[in-house]
């Protein structure tokens, strides 16, 4: 952690003509989570004195949706090192080093932060660090030249390299450090004097060791570098995240019996001990105590399920669902906003929502509660070893007290005592002889249609 002050300029003013979307780029989400909060939470980590994001295009949706930072407009897209420029104003009293960061680069790690914090603060004469990576491919990226006394010579653009150049694999970020006692100038010094009339941050390397600073570099895995530009690289970046959430729960004890086809969200927290069977889908807010089994196709967001319990297959939760100790969620149940107590059984076919259950009450097949009238929403309280038989409706609010017995079929629209039995569905009545009447009716109508029309 730096003992200097330090700011981080994010840079989110890119038009992201490529994503086709009416939704900023930097807002589009990666395991539940925007890209750009994937950066925000990592940067504050390191406990910036400030944090800045430029903004562009669709300035208001990210003034919206982010809070926790100061922006500053890039009104013309003039380069880098220009939108870093238009970020100053707001750093006019900040004294301290300057992080620049890119908003659709979601998953550059504290830890290559920090090294380059510790590079800048442990290196005589040290005003500028550059980050960078060995690239599997590195195409076109600009290449990092380093000297033989491990200083950061130049960065070469790839049209510009030389084929010596072109060989080597340490490539260019455009993520940088700079020194604040000089950044101010050294960003002023910049000029557009090229053939895309852009002021270039990469410039800032041949300024800093024009004015006899030591240029620093940090090495990251490229992996950590990911960049979203299009939907393609979005998914690229869904499915980096993917690999990793499922490494890390892996590690931390939980069985995936098919790993690659179980998604999770960026907060999902599962115990040790959890299983989850293949095609779960996790939506953010997720916790699962240990001993839970998640059966296959489930998808669960919002929701708690506690040890031991089992879910699926098949389930939904939805959120504010609190799936009690030992619980049973069969196939085809879907629970929203409702708490069950320990050992409650919710096994097929049910509807569940806005309801408390207590504990070891069994609810029977094509259950549901009925719990909108179109305008508000009520509460159904079922009470503890209550049982309620198939396809019976509970028009809330109600309450069906501790012991009580629901009869199949019923449709409940008023509170049932505890232990009793309730019952509200048309007495039986046999008619003998009907069916065999209805069918020989049934059959004349039909025949007698056919041959009007063959006729």
């Amino acid at each position: 952690m730096s003992h200097r002050e330090l700011a981080a300029v994010v840079l989110a003013a890119g038009r992201g003509t490529r994503m086709k979307s009416a939704l900023h780029k930097v807002l589009h989400p990666v395991g539940g989570k925007a890209l750009v909060s994937h950066l925000l939470d990592t940067v504050a980590t390191l406990t910036p004195a400030k944090t800045v994001m430029v903004v562009g295009d669709n300035a208001d949706q990210l003034k919206a949706a982010i809070n926790g930072v100061e922006f500053a407009v890039q009104d013309e897209q003039l380069g880098t090192g220009h939108a870093v420029r238009c970020g100053m104003p707001t750093l006019e009293s900040f004294r301290g080093d300057i992080l620049v960061l890119y908003g659709d680069v979601p998953f550059v790690t504290a830890e290559a932060m920090q090294s380059m914090l510790k590079t800048m603060q442990s290196t005589a004469g040290c005003g500028l660090v550059v980050l960078g990576f060995r690239a599997d491919d590195p195409a076109a990226y600009g290449r990092l030249i380093v000297g033989p006394d491990g200083a950061l010579e130049r960065i070469v653009e790839f049209k510009d390299a030389t084929p010596e150049e072109r060989a080597v694999d340490f490539c260019n970020s455009g993520m940088m450090l700079i020194s604040g006692a000089h950044a101010a100038k050294w960003l002023s010094a910049l000029t557009c004097d090229n053939a895309a009339g852009e002021y270039y941050l990469t410039d800032l390397v041949a300024i800093a060791r024009a004015n006899g600073a030591y240029v620093g570099h940090v090495e990251t895995d490229e992996a950590n570098l990911i960049g979203v530009n299009s939907r393609a690289e979005l998914a690229a970046a869904e499915a980096a995240f993917q690999a990793r959430a499922r490494a890390d729960a892996m590690t931390a004890g939980v069985t995936l019996v098919a790993p690659e086809t179980v998604f999770f969200s960026h907060d999902t927290a599962l115990a040790a001990d959890v299983t989850v069977e293949p095609n779960v889908v996790f939506g953010p807010g997720v916790r699962v105590e240990a001993g839970v089994i998640i059966k296959a196709f489930s998808h669960i967001e919002g929701a708690t399920v506690r040890k031991n319990a089992s879910v699926g297959p098949f389930a939904r939760l939805r959120p504010a669902a609190d799936i009690g100790e030992g619980a049973k969620i069969g196939n085809f149940v879907e629970i929203k906003k409702s708490r069950l107590a320990a050992g409650v059984k919710v096994s097929h076919l049910s509807y569940i929502g806005d309801a408390t259950i207590g504990p070891d009450a069994n609810i029977g097949a094509g259950t549901i509660t009925c719990n909108y009238d179109g305008f508000l929403k009520y509460n159904t309280h079922i009470g503890a070893g209550a049982f309620i038989g198939s396809n019976s409706a509970l028009v809330a609010p109600v309450t069906i007290g501790d012991g009580a017995i629901v009869g199949a079929g019923s449709v409940m629209t008023k509170d049932v005592p505890g232990d009793a039995l309730a019952v509200s569905r048309a007495r039986q009545r046999d008619i003998k002889g009907y069916a065999a009447k209805f069918r020989a009716e049934k059959q004349a109508e039909k025949q007698a249609a056919k041959a009007k029309k063959e006729g």
